[in-house]
């Protein structure tokens, strides 16, 4: 990259999970909002059998891995910045980490531990369950190749209701709420389509909130908190993408409670070694506390999505806050 020419800022969505349609949405949101004055963004949509950069007029021209660029009009265009927007594998999963840390690329994300610690729901709850002040659900693994424990023994463990979801998924693809015993093993089937790996968690009841936090010269920043108020039997993919759920922003809770949580989000993203914009869901039980329910470091990003509705309400615009990660990124390179 020379000293006068604009960075090149991939933003890169796809991927290789059901969640492939959000995150192109999410990436158009980051393609509006990022300042063209300062950078110029490419659209790269990774696939199983390539990545692509989108151009305009429905044309895709082929992304080289071996130096992360392209060829556009006799010109090889070299991008400098990664915006991962990529909901699953393998762009939340630590995988495309790996290859952008080998070719020195920046990223907005957490490295390969931490996005590989993330994207694992279970292991990253029982990991976050040490530390003091952090509560989770209690929980049950299932993997594809071992046998599956007979659904008395999980309702005795859990009870009901209960909920099942791909352990590596998000968007609450292929997530399903159990209410009686004879629901539990077509639940289980479905989430084993997504995902080799499946969670069960016990059921939670409470006001389900979630906050987002993110990182610029060393200074961690919680965000307003959010209530998330649907009346669905659960915040589904519909309720999440489709309208059928009331976002509440700042959530009706008190002071002291918002605090509680904004405190604990900022935790858990040094917990975790976090970088760029997270966010976590939690439950507020009737004892007033939260419990953890995930935590999300490539959150959606389309207009609607939680975290562009915290940073308007906390009185910031996105693109700066966009443009101080990338800027923070490019500098760390150098």
């Amino acid at each position: 990259m020379s000293i006068n020419k604009k960075p090149n800022i991939a933003v890169v969505a796809g991927g290789y999970s059901g969640e492939y349609s959000v995150s192109l949405r999410s990436a158009a949101g980051l393609l509006s909002w990022i300042d063209r004055e300062l950078f110029t963004p490419y659209l790269v949509r990774v696939e199983r059998d390539g990545w692509w950069v989108d151009m305009a007029e429905g044309v895709s021209l082929k992304l080289s891995l071996d130096d992360f660029g392209f060829d556009l009009q006799g010109e090889r265009i070299t991008l400098d910045y990664a915006l991962i927007t990529i909901h699953g594998a393998p762009g939340e999963d630590g995988l495309l980490q790996g290859y952008l840390d080998m070719k020195g690329i920046p990223y907005n994300t957490g490295g390969v531990l931490t996005e590989s610690l993330t994207f694992n729901k279970y292991f990253c709850n029982r990991y976050l369950s040490t530390y003091e002040g952090v509560r989770v659900a209690q929980s049950l693994r299932l993997l594809r190749e071992q046998a599956i424990p007979k659904s008395e023994h999980i309702v005795e463990q859990l009870g009901l209701p209960l909920f099942v979801k791909p352990n590596t998924g998000g968007s609450s693809v292929a997530t399903s709420r159990v209410e009686g015993i004879e629901e539990l093993e077509q639940a289980i089937q479905t989430a084993f389509a997504e995902s080799r790996e499946v969670l069960l968690e016990r059921f939670i009841s409470g006001t389900e909130v979630t906050c987002g936090c993110y990182q610029v010269g060393g200074e961690t920043k919680a965000l307003p908190v959010t209530e998330v108020v649907t009346h669905n039997r659960f915040f589904d993919f519909d309720a999440k993408y489709n309208g059928q759920v009331e976002e509440i922003t700042p959530a009706r809770i008190s002071d002291e409670l918002t605090r509680r949580i904004q405190a604990l989000t900022e935790a858990i993203y040094g917990y975790v070694d976090a970088r760029g914009i997270i966010r976590v869901d939690y439950i507020i039980e009737q004892d007033g506390l939260p419990t953890l329910l995930e935590v999300n470091t490539t959150p959606g990003m389309t207009p609607t999505s939680f975290i562009p509705q915290q940073i308007a309400v906390a009185g910031l615009e996105i693109g700066a806050v966009l443009t101080d990660i990338i800027q923070a990124g490019l500098q760390d390179k150098h």
